[in-house]
């Protein structure tokens, strides 16, 4: 009897650990087939803006900001001064201009009108926000990812641009002042000296400053200092729409062809050059006519236009501060992507950090 019960008891351990083992094995197989059938997360190569965190965005791209326009600053000027000559008569190019500008002025000759151009910190700051904040509301509908860039690129421009205009027509007649005085009876020339200051007369920057502002206002009033929107807008916006357009687009195609061990962060900047040298080959007419108008107070684009195409054809008006402008672009692009995409991972939410990659 007290066998029976023993192998009986026995027969119930052997069946209740075959049980545990065959329940331990059949976990065992679930966890691995879930393991195989779940993917690991995808990697972001856009980081959207829900992603991110806005406090520590903002400050960190003004920063950035600032600092990109204070160290290409000079080439904004000598991009502003080749526009604006007549011709070859004061430079030949981008080295000869910087060459000269600092043997006659020193570093300070670079800088001109600096301080006032700076103000577009404040217009990089809503142009930014109205480019991601496009974008973001376009992704709730179904628009594709490049759709999304230009649409948000165009809009991002008309805002900035309505706030910079006037800061930008002051910083460019200080611009070509240093035209003026680099060249022998340049002060005669109306055109390029059209508020009438007297170059002989030592102002100090802040009183410069002052004196184009009051004389801009007593020439136009306040239309003067909007003077050329209609072609900032027409230059700047289609540049705008086009470079973020393009931008996603070289991003995308270059994703594809790269190796997966290269820096994602790499690309980007590479993207926004490529992105950078193609629409300022395909708008540098409309940025000349822009500079034209906002500096010589000619009334309307169609005489820009004209005057242009007389003095200098049409090899002219298309290639006329091309090369100034290519440098600067490549630069910007350059620059402002690295920055910009640097502090987005950042600024990026701690639930998509593993997600992001440099």
């Amino acid at each position: 009897m007290l066998l029976s019960l023993w192998n009986t008891s026995n027969k119930i351990e052997d069946k209740d650990r075959n049980s545990s083992v065959s329940k331990c094995e059949q976990d065992a197989t679930r966890m691995a087939a879930t393991m195989v059938e779940t993917p690991p997360p995808q990697l972001i190569t856009t980081i959207e803006w829900g992603m991110m965190d806005k406090s520590k965005f903002f400050p960190l791209y003004t920063l950035s900001s600032f600092t990109v326009r204070c160290a290409l600053y000079p080439l904004t000027l000598v991009k502003t001064q080749i526009q604006v000559q007549r011709k070859k008569e004061a430079y030949s190019g981008v080295l000869d201009a910087i060459s000269k500008i600092y043997r006659n002025e020193g570093v300070s000759g670079l800088y001109r009108g600096f301080w006032l151009s700076s103000f577009q910190i404040i217009s990089g700051v809503f142009y930014i926000t109205t480019y991601e904040g496009v974008r973001h509301e376009l992704g709730k509908h179904e628009f594709s990812p490049k759709a999304k860039s230009f649409i948000g690129g165009g809009c991002a421009s008309i805002v900035g641009q309505t706030i910079i205009v006037p800061f930008d027509v002051l910083s460019q007649h200080l611009m070509v002042l240093g035209l003026v005085k680099s060249r022998a009876g340049g002060s005669k020339n109306p055109k390029i000296n059209p508020l009438g200051l007297d170059l002989d007369k030592r102002f100090s920057k802040t009183e410069l400053a002052k004196e184009v502002f009051i004389r801009v206002y007593r020439l136009n009033g306040v239309a003067g200092y909007y003077r050329g929107y209609a072609a900032s807008l027409a230059a700047y916006v289609p540049n705008s729409a086009l470079w973020w357009a393009l931008y996603t687009t070289y991003q995308d195609e270059l994703l594809k062809i790269s190796p997966s061990w290269m820096s994602h962060l790499v690309i980007q900047c590479a993207a926004g050059t490529l992105g950078g040298f193609t629409t300022t080959i395909l708008t540098n007419p409309l940025d000349i006519v822009r500079a034209r108008l906002q500096v010589e107070g000619v009334s309307t684009m169609r005489q820009v236009i004209k005057d242009l195409w007389l003095e200098e054809g049409l090899m002219g008006l298309y290639l006329k501060g091309l090369s100034a402008r290519l440098v600067q672009s490549a630069c910007f692009s350059f620059s402002i992507i690295l920055g910009y995409e640097s502090i987005k991972r950042v600024a990026v939410s701690d639930e998509y950090r593993t997600r992001v990659r440099w």
